[in-house]
Order: C-alpha cells, then structure tokens, then sequence
C-alpha cells in the first residue's frame, strides 16, 4: 500500500520531565495515525462496528525507540500496510522528524465480533478498500 501520512504536534502533556514524549505516547500517536488511515479510505471505526459488528483490537506490538521526541515538534507518523490476512493486518509505522526516523513499530490488529471479541475475517467491503490502495 502506498504510504499514509499523519502530521502530529508534539504537546506539552505528551512529554515527561525531561522535555521528551513519554514513552507510552507514541502508541497513541501510531493508533491515531491507523485510525485517520482507515478514516481516509471511507471507514468510521463506530459504522464497522454498527454496521458489520466488528472492530480492530491490536494483538501485538514491537516498537524501537531511536531518538526522542521532543515539545513543541511537528512529526509525522507514517503507516503502511506490510501484511493482510483473513482477520488480520500487519502495520509498518515510523514517527519521523523530516528524514530522521524517530521511532519505529510493527503493529499486528485483529478483526474481531464486537459481540464476541472472537476473530472473525475482515468484512469484504472493507477488504476491497485495502487491496484497492495496496501498489
């Protein structure tokens, strides 16, 4: 999939007493990002779920943190798709400062019921926006 661009300002709140985003914020920056991805190719996270009785959990994380982030920063959070499978679909997502990748993580979601929290295979519609991005 081409790559998906996310702009993030860097807040006073996201930052811990040395200046320097916490640690546990850059997740929500990444989630933020997958979320506006999805916005972007027409799909609201609460019509999934009403519509399709699904929602996206993530199942796994691994993230590298390479250089802080700091105040008052403009960055970037760029997320592809590296893998997609039955009822799941694999992110490659890197928060950068122009060129310089700050922090790096591959991010695994689950299509699961919302009923049941159980996987079930992403619905065919959605999987049709995917693939129609996918180059």
């Amino acid at each position: 999939m081409n790559s998906f661009s996310w702009p993030v300002r860097i807040y006073y709140e996201d930052t811990d007493g040395g200046g320097v985003v916490y640690h546990a914020n850059y997740l929500k920056f990444f989630e933020r990002a997958r979320t506006e991805w999805l916005r972007s190719l027409g799909c609201e996270q609460t019509e999934l779920r009403s519509r399709e009785g699904v929602l996206f959990v993530v199942r796994t994380v691994q993230i590298k943190y390479a250089r802080p982030a700091r105040f008052n920063q403009l960055l970037d959070v760029v997320t592809h798709v590296v893998e997609l499978g039955r009822s799941r679909i694999v992110f490659d997502q890197k928060l950068q400062y122009g060129d310089d990748i700050l922090t790096a993580a591959t991010v695994e979601v689950a299509c699961v019921a919302s009923s049941s929290f159980k996987p079930v295979p992403i619905p065919a519609m959605l999987r049709q926006h995917f693939e129609s991005k996918q180059s």
